[in-house]
Order: structure tokens, then C-alpha cells, then sequence
């Protein structure tokens, strides 16, 4: 589905200890200031002292308050009395998302597919690379391309680099398939803001090469894993997966063909839902208020 007029649409995030009344509380808030709420999802770890999880949607035309306002009452009224980590988000403000890649262009050409065609509710202010090879899919899309190689004497300047591109331009980064480790200083100016798509079911087949680990082990599934990257290699917490079925009869380059393919969709899914605020963080996991 595309998306559309997305200017009078705000999203409520909120996570607090469970009790009765915060579903009642939240919504006669809003109602009470001329918000129309169109979809709300919920979670509770445990009815009884667990953590809460909420995704609300509503409708700002007829607030009665500015939206600094009606954050400020929200959180005297309702965040503070409920405990709640929240966080209100506005849709027509959409996140800028770098996109850092290295040669293989499946996954790039999936995330600019689908933003040509308005199926992700993003900007790209440019494509960064640590080689040359795709600058011209970026410019057939009109994305500014910049090459930034990385070496083992230079990944510091390189990452300096990358940074100074970003500060003040990006809310979050893609890594569609950027063949570099980034370093845990790189990582703390984006916590929980960069997705990276791994090319197998984490945990499984971790590090080089999996489709020939999986090819060897004779597996029958094979699959792909979007997480957020954190300090912890290959181990943020995990936004979507998915498998697809394969055989004996299949070489490891069939497996690697049908792997990169569940890497685009996986990848274009776990952008969704971050750019849609339909995840939150708990720990190591998330919770996904998911797209059906």
C-alpha cells in the first residue's frame, strides 16, 4: 500500500508497568482534546505486574492544543501518574535514512524500488559505499552517491567521515549489505537507529559465507534477519525475519539466489515498520506492532 496524506496523522508509543485504566486514560486524553483515534495495538508481558506495550494512531485536525502543548499535557496528566516511557511521533515528518552499502546491490535496489514507488515513508539524502561499484543505480533513483573506501589503516577517517555526512541530515541508517563492522563509537550517535539486514536466520550461520554453511549442513530452511546494530556483533535486538523452504536438490548457489531475495523483503519490511514507529525496544528484544 502506499501511503498518502500522512500530515494530520501522530503516533503515541508507550511502555509502563501494567494496571487497569491506561488504555481508558490514554484514549479519554485524547478525545477530551479533539483527537480521533483510527488504530491502537497493545501487549502485556504478564496481567499481573508485567510491562505494558502500546501503539496508538490518531488524527490531529481538530486538536485543541499545539502539539508542544498537548505533548506537555499528555505527560503531566497520563506519563508521569502512569509511569510511562513514551515517545509521540508525527508522520508527515518523515525520517531521512542513509543507506550504507558495499557491492552486492539486491538489497539497495529493494529499498529504492520501494521508495520510488511511495511504499516507504522516507527520505534518502544520499547512499554511502565503501566502493564505487553502484554509483550509477543511485543516480538512476537521483540519490547523491558518495564513495568513502574503508582500509584497515583507514576505517577511523572513513567512519569520521561517514559521520560528518550525517550529522544534522539523518534520523537512522540502512545497511543493505555494507560489508564493514562498524565500530562501537560509530554505533553509540545512532542506539537503536541503524537496521541492518543479516544474511541468515540469526542465530544460525553466523559470520562468512552462511549459504555455503547452510549448503554444507543440508539444512531445509533457509532465511534472513533484520535487527538494530548494537556493540554486540550480529546480536541487536531482532525487528524481522523470515525463512523459505529448500532441498537436497538445490546447489549453494541456488540457496544464495533464493537467501537474497528473503534479504529484500525482510530488510524493506524491518525499514517499514521502524519509519511507521510500530517497534519498541525492551532489552534485547522488541516489540513489533507489526504491519497486519
Amino acid at each position: 500500500m502506499k501511503y498518502t496524506d500522512l500530515s494530520t496523522v501522530a503516533r503515541l508509543l508507550i511502555t509502563c508497568p501494567d494496571r487497569p485504566g491506561i488504555i481508558a486514560r490514554v484514549s479519554t486524553f485524547l478525545k477530551d482534546h479533539g483527537a480521533n483515534i483510527t488504530d491502537l495495538d497493545q501487549h502485556s508481558t504478564d496481567p499481573e505486574g508485567g510491562t505494558f506495550f502500546m501503539r496508538l494512531e490518531f488524527q490531529t485536525p481538530h486538536l485543541d492544543l499545539s502539539s508542544k502543548k498537548l505533548e506537555l499535557r499528555f505527560g503531566e496528566e497520563v506519563g508521569t501518574p502512569f509511569n510511562m516511557d513514551w515517545q509521540l511521533h508525527y508522520a508527515a515528518n518523515l525520517k531521512r535514512m542513509a543507506v550504507l552499502v558495499s557491492k552486492y546491490d539486491h538489497a539497495l535496489l529493494e529499498v529504492l524500488w520501494r521508495w520510488s514507488r511511495q511504499e516507504l515513508p522516507i527520505t534518502i539524502p544520499f547512499i554511502i559505499s565503501n566502493h564505487p561499484d553502484l554509483k550509477a543505480a543511485a543516480a538512476h533513483f537521483n540519490v547523491p552517491f558518495y564513495h568513502i573506501p574503508v582500509t584497515a589503516d583507514s576505517k577511523v577517517k572513513a567512519e569520521e567521515e561517514i559521520l560528518k555526512l550525517c550529522e544534522g541530515k539523518v534520523d537512522g541508517i540502512v545497511l543493505a549489505r555494507y560489508m564493514q563492522i562498524l565500530s562501537d563509537d560509530f554505533i553509540t550517535h545512532y542506539p537503536n537507529k541503524i537496521i541492518n539486514i543479516h544474511h541468515s536466520f540469526l542465530p544460525a550461520f553466523i559470520g562468512a559465507n552462511p549459504y555455503q554453511q547452510a549448503y554444507d549442513k543440508g539444512v531445509k530452511l533457509i532465511g534472513a534477519t533484520a535487527h538494530y546494530v548494537t556493540k554486540d556483533l550480529d546480536m541487536g535486538p531482532i525487528i524481522a525475519q523470515d525463512v523459505v523452504r529448500v532441498n537436497h536438490r538445490l546447489s549453494a548457489a541456488k540457496l544464495k539466489e533464493l537467501g537474497q531475495y528473503v534479504e529484500r523483503t525482510v530488510l524493506a519490511r524491518a525499514i517499514k515498520s521502524h519509519v511507521e514507529d510500530r517497534i519498541i525496544v525492551d532489552g534485547n528484544k522488541t516489540v513489533v506492532f507489526d504491519l497486519e
